[in-house]
């Protein structure tokens, strides 16, 4: 018993480093954002996401060569991943980085309601419930009748609502390839996908473009294989709850960096949003009884 509660809290903690690391790359984004289009630095994110990854492919002696299996569920996940990013740096261009990651964490609602149509899984009342919940908390942090309104923030919205179709076909897959192999084909995705909108509005980078793009990607890269190897530890049930501590460093990287702190409003859709997405998380995965552990090895965050 100590041996697996040893095992699972190693898996809990690469999973806190691995979203302490994650709101780096969003700081690292948003500074790019200042200087250059945000589909420039959205293909920066995955080419050296990408170029990172390949050491680690090479570590591990991965055939990275081979084509992937299911090819076509490989381009949509990949391509809704990369949506999600699109639209998430798009919000936070203009938009504190905390609220639209508060914003980002409706995926799991999102991913409830679509379910039963894509995926077969069950909806209740209870599930339901905590829907209703969860988007109650959105109507908070967006505040659309008050005066610090900005519409550009519903880019975060869409973000979730591609983030959590990202999601939907993850589950759909069913993973032959290693974990760090198929992270690498996400990142060719969209090094392809935004290929042609970045070199229609590329603008040369100096060396501190240069140095945030490649940091950026580093992040990515350190942070998506710290979740995988925590998944190695533990069960998807196990780590759920903590991917919601990247808001923590989100706050506290966007406080220091930015100078930006939190309303009253921001706080408590944020706990409303996060609230609820965990109850929603927590009953579909008592309805699916621990199915989809195994298929949720391979969520990246943003």
């Amino acid at each position: 018993m100590k041996f697996i509660n040893k095992t699972v809290l190693k898996g809990i903690g690469l999973m806190l480093l691995g979203m302490s690391t994650v709101p780096f790359l969003d700081i690292f984004a948003k500074l790019l954002s200042e200087d250059y289009s945000v589909m420039q630095v959205t293909w920066t994110r995955f080419f050296f996401h990408a170029f990172w990854l390949l050491p680690i492919i090479f570590w591990q002696k991965v055939n990275w060569k081979r084509v992937p299996d299911s090819l076509g569920l490989q381009f949509l996940r990949g391509l809704m991943l990369t949506m999600a990013t699109l639209f998430f740096f798009a919000a936070i261009k203009s938009n504190p980085i905390p609220s639209a990651l508060t914003l980002l964490f409706i995926s799991p609602l999102v991913v409830a309601v679509l379910s039963p149509m894509l995926l077969g899984e069950r909806f209740d009342l209870f599930i339901g419930v905590g829907v209703l919940v969860g988007f109650f908390g959105v109507v908070i942090v967006l505040q659309p009748t008050g005066d610090d309104f900005k519409p550009s923030l519903l880019l975060a919205v869409v973000a979730g609502i591609c983030y959590a179709l990202y999601i939907i076909f993850t589950k759909k897959l069913s993973f032959k390839a290693p974990p760090v192999l198929t992270l690498f084909y996400s990142a060719l995705v969209g090094i392809l996908i935004m290929s042609p909108l970045a070199f229609a509005s590329w603008s040369a980078p100096d060396l501190r473009g240069f140095l945030l793009g490649a940091a950026m990607g580093f992040f990515a890269a350190a942070s998506h294989f710290m979740i995988i190897k925590a998944f190695e530890f533990a069960s998807a049930s196990e780590l759920s709850p903590f991917n919601y501590f990247e808001i923590v460093g989100a706050i506290s990287l966007s406080y220091i960096v930015f100078g930006y702190v939190p309303n009253f409003q921001a706080i408590l859709g944020l706990f409303v949003i996060i609230g609820s997405g965990l109850y929603v998380s927590w009953h579909v995965m008592k309805n699916n009884q621990g199915d989809d552990q195994d298929k949720e090895k391979l969520i990246e965050p943003l």
